[in-house]
């Protein structure tokens, strides 16, 4: 049978592992029904009884059947427990519909976090007539009954997966509907203009303005240059929600490795005075003032017969394509050498600071950076992985690098998804054409018909205007239980 939005749900909430809390989560019109099955209020009140949003100390039953084969810690049907058997306490709180997160009505089971007492209490659920449910089913809920939108559903994921304070605040701004009002601002104004452009179509026989071609172009030229900073902004809001990939090459032995262990402050890599020890990427990630760097340590760059170390070096390739901004580090010890011009040669063009390592040692004194082709403006850091000398200011000018605006001159809103930004950009396009054909004095209909276009464009951003295939793109990668 196919799944319905008529279904009642459930799902594990907390992460796989034992926990001293875990949490099964019931939604949907039989939420209580069901959940009455499996847990009973220790206070003699049946489920139904119970007020909204207060938590009931309750007995968590052991279901009607038994749990199937492989769940449980491998335990199968032939365990010894009881039907109806209490096999935990929990604290049972009920939310009623409209005031839960889905809209619905919802039960929240809070046991110990074992992982054979959730499946086994999701098993009763579902052997009362719940079904699991879906990644993202819970949230996807939420929109579909107007309790969210789909940038604030989308703020939901990305507070969960948030790894700085900063990446953070952007998820918590984009949840109270920072992007959602600004949108809705602009939205609401083009509706306007497009009633009195259509009124004056209904009319134009009659010989009656509605509105002036001026203050249209005036509107749509205020519209216009709020989408493009919305637009300009997406880059360092990525950055900011993503992290920004910093790629770690040079050639073999320059301190690559050494480099990365320093920045992480753990040993993280191995690292060996042998070239070609770095056989894979390394990806970790760095909490640097609020923005997450991930960096990516990779195989020293050069000609090679090893089937392994070209592999590696394949794979450093693919890590150079996806980086961005690239650290060349170079051996401040031993000077530029033929193999860092061709390193340089090949990834020069691409946003790059450069980084002479070893700089504790007097060989790197005499050290000659004029030896690279170097490009005016390009970034020239000194650092010691041994010592951590010049550290500090090596992750200040990656920052400075890839978010050339500064912390400070952040905008109030931030565009973090590539979804949102090509709806802007579609939306731009089309307010442009609206203008050209003021401009050209073409009749209503055309420039009614291109700002119909821009506002299906924002309103796919919010959900105004959405398709069951742009929602499965955004619940997809949610966890089941969210």
């Amino acid at each position: 049978m196919e799944n319905s939005v008529d279904d009642t749900i459930c799902a594990i909430a907390t992460p796989v592992g034992e926990g001293g809390i875990g949490i099964v989560r019931v939604s949907g019109a039989q939420a209580i029904e069901v959940a009455a099955h499996v847990v009973r209020p220790r206070n003699r009140q049946s489920l139904q009884e119970l007020e909204n949003h207060r938590l009931y100390l309750s007995d968590v039953l052991y279901p009607e059947s038994p749990l199937p084969p492989g769940e449980g810690q491998g335990e199968g049907p032939s365990q010894a427990v009881e039907q109806g058997t209490a096999i935990d306490e929990a604290l049972v709180v009920i939310m009623r519909k409209p005031r839960s997160y889905t809209g619905e009505d919802v039960v929240e089971i809070q046991t110990h976090g074992g992982a054979w007492i959730l499946q086994a209490t999701c098993h009763g659920l579902i052997r009362h007539g719940a079904r699991l449910a879906h990644p993202g089913e819970f949230t996807k809920r939420a929109f579909l009954n107007g309790r969210l939108d789909l940038t604030q559903a989308e703020a939901v994921l990305d507070t969960i997966q948030a790894t700085t304070s900063r990446s953070l605040q952007a998820a918590q701004s984009l949840l109270r509907g920072s992007l959602s009002k600004e949108i809705e601002t602009f939205r609401e104004r083009l509706i306007r203009v497009l009633a009195h452009v259509e009124a004056g179509m209904d009319f134009a026989e009659e010989d009656i303005t509605f509105i002036q071609a001026a203050e249209v172009q005036q509107a749509l030229t205020d519209t216009q240059r709020v989408v493009e900073q919305l637009i300009k902004s997406y880059e360092e809001g990525r950055l900011i929600r993503e992290g920004i990939k910093v790629a770690i090459i040079g050639r073999p032995n320059v301190g690559k490795s050494s480099l990365l262990n320093a920045l992480l402050k753990l040993d993280r890599a191995i690292v060996s005075d042998q070239p070609g020890t770095t056989r894979d990427v390394i990806d970790e990630s760095l909490n640097v003032r609020g923005i997450p760097l991930r960096l990516l340590d990779t195989a020293g760059l050069r000609q090679t017969q090893d089937t392994i170390e070209g592999e590696g070096i394949r794979r450093t390739e693919d890590a150079i394509a996806e980086a961005d901004v690239l650290l060349l580090v170079l051996d401040g010890a031993e000077g530029v050498t033929d193999e860092d011009r061709a390193v340089f040669d090949t990834y020069g063009s691409q946003r790059h600071l450069l980084v002479m390592n070893k700089m504790d040692l007097p060989e790197s004194q005499a050290f000659d950076a004029t030896l690279l082709p170097v490009k005016d403006g390009t970034a020239f850091v000194k650092v010691s992985a041994k010592t951590g000398e010049g550290l500090d200011h090596l992750t200040s000018v990656i920052q400075s690098v890839c978010l050339k605006e500064g912390l400070e001159a952040t905008p109030s809103v931030l565009v973090t998804r590539l979804r949102h930004k090509a709806s802007l950009e579609q939306a731009h396009c089309s307010i442009e054409e609206a203008m050209r054909s003021l401009e050209r004095k073409e009749s209503g209909e055309c420039v009614a018909l291109d700002i119909r276009a821009a506002l299906d464009a924002l309103g796919e951003i919010t959900g105004a205007v959405s398709t069951e295939d742009i929602l499965d793109r955004i619940f997809q990668d949610f966890c089941i239980g969210k």
